[in-house]
């Protein structure tokens, strides 16, 4: 696709490519602004293969400066907002050796490489001919790990793959960021079938469902967190959402009574339960029903297994490892522990239980969050929760929640109703021992729960 990519979009012509903040851009005008970058990355003595951090979120001259890296073979490492631990992984990891800063005006800026030795798999990539993408993930818990991808891989998958006539809807909305695989992924998408992406100028329930309102928004790739603060925020019944006719939720768990609540809310939409990781790229998948948190792996680049409980994938898209960690995380036979509990649930569906890693160790018996908050949520007196483990020194972890009440009671009278609700429903070691009532539960910017902000 790399030889044909600006000749495949000037055949567009003046069909609409890109909608960003009210401005409307034409394909040939992307391809037009993708030879106009690739002029000025030449102008500034950047090297085919260099390894090149993209900065900044999507909009029309970001997305054409990755398409002209892209067609350079560059490594691209996109960062939308740097952090101090982000910056030192491209800088001394990714060992950059160029900043395309994109705001106004795109500039690009040289860096010597940091020390230390450089990644024979990049390496190998640069002698191949191919272009890369290195993703950093979130970093929450300590250092980012940096994940490298073939991009060449990626762009044939995702991109240079057959149109799918009438399945991709015309104007799509880019609603996660653009270093995010699942971001990647829309943009793609918005490539290989010819759509529109419009850019949200932020990322709030009122701006994006202005926005479906006001363009005819047929898709939105979103999070069950997101989707929460619309129901919560009543932004539903506030913007006419009629246009929806699909709406994909991943990232993070999905409870089952918030999407019971998502759909009663938004009946005209189907809901589809997306899956995929930073390393694995993004699997096509299929729901058993708008309702249903089961679903169904059904894409020709991806494997699954499941192995004591945890979902494993083997992709077409798989990445090539990590730059700055072991790669323990994939097994000797090529498998992706992604670190997820599922089950299965019959004619070949599968339900994510939750993650491994927020698994609550009471005395030995385990809690699973996304169950206890699923539970929760079927109470009409709570908008939103999320679960957590915090240290006891009898139990060793102790179940502690938190609550945005939806209704009038008192902060005593939500906890005993939040008791009296359980009761019957769990077991007595699932009940929480500490409730909090909280205005508005803790999440990252890619809007999902964050289950260890400021909890010790």
């Amino acid at each position: 696709m790399r030889d044909t990519l600006t000749v495949r979009l000037r055949s567009l012509d003046d069909r609409v490519a890109v909608i960003d903040r009210d401005t409307t851009r034409s394909y040939a005008e992307l391809a037009d602004e993708i030879d106009r970058l690739g002029a000025l990355f030449d102008a500034s003595g950047m090297e085919a293969g260099a390894t090149v951090v993209l900065h900044g979120d999507f909009s029309f001259s970001q997305i054409a400066a990755f398409c002209a890296l892209y067609l350079r073979r560059s490594i691209v490492v996109p960062v939308v907002t740097f952090t101090e631990a982000g910056h030192d992984a491209v800088r001394n990891t990714c060992r950059a050796e160029y900043v395309v800063r994109v705001g106004d005006e795109v500039a690009v800026e040289h860096w010597d490489p940091a020390g230390g030795q450089a990644s024979e798999r990049v390496d190998a990539l640069r002698e191949s001919g191919q272009a890369g993408l290195v993703l950093l993930s979130s970093g929450s818990t300590g250092k980012p790990k940096a994940i490298l991808h073939n991009l060449d891989a990626i762009f044939a998958e995702k991109a240079d793959a057959p149109e799918r006539v009438g399945r991709i809807p015309r104007n799509v909305l880019l609603f996660l960021l653009a270093d995010h695989i699942g971001g990647i992924n829309s943009l793609l998408g918005v490539l290989r079938s010819r759509a529109s992406a419009v850019i949200p100028a932020e990322r709030t329930p009122g701006e994006i469902c202005s926005l479906v309102e006001k363009y005819g928004i047929r898709l939105l790739p979103t999070s069950p967190t997101f989707l929460n603060l619309v129901l919560i925020g009543g932004f539903h019944e506030k913007h006419d959402l009629s246009s929806l006719k699909l709406i994909t939720y991943g990232t993070e768990p999905m409870p089952e009574e918030l999407l019971k609540r998502v759909h009663a809310a938004i009946p005209g939409a189907r809901l589809l339960q997306t899956f995929g990781t930073s390393e694995t790229g993004i699997s096509t998948t299929s729901s058993k029903s708008s309702s249903s948190t089961s679903f169904r792996i059904e894409d020709a680049g991806s494997e699954y297994r499941i192995v004591d409980g945890e979902l494993q994938l083997r992709t077409r898209t798989q990445f090539l490892g990590y730059l700055n960690y072991s790669n323990e995380a994939v097994t000797e036979d090529g498998w992706f522990r992604t670190g997820d509990l599922v089950e299965e649930t019959g004619d070949g569906y599968i339900r994510v239980k939750g993650r491994a890693a927020e698994v609550i160790n009471v005395g030995g018996e385990k809690v699973l969050p996304l169950e206890l908050e699923s539970i929760l949520l079927g109470s009409p007196e709570i908008s939103d929760c999320v679960v957590f483990g915090m240290p006891n020194s009898i139990t060793g972890q102790a179940v502690h929640v938190e609550v945005v009440p939806s209704g009038n009671l008192s902060k005593a009278e939500l906890r005993r109703h939040i008791r009296d609700f359980l009761d019957g429903k769990v077991e007595p070691f699932k009940m929480p021992t500490k409730v909090a009532i909280v205005a508005q539960t803790a999440f990252s910017a890619r809007f999902k729960k964050d289950r260890k902000l400021n909890r010790g």
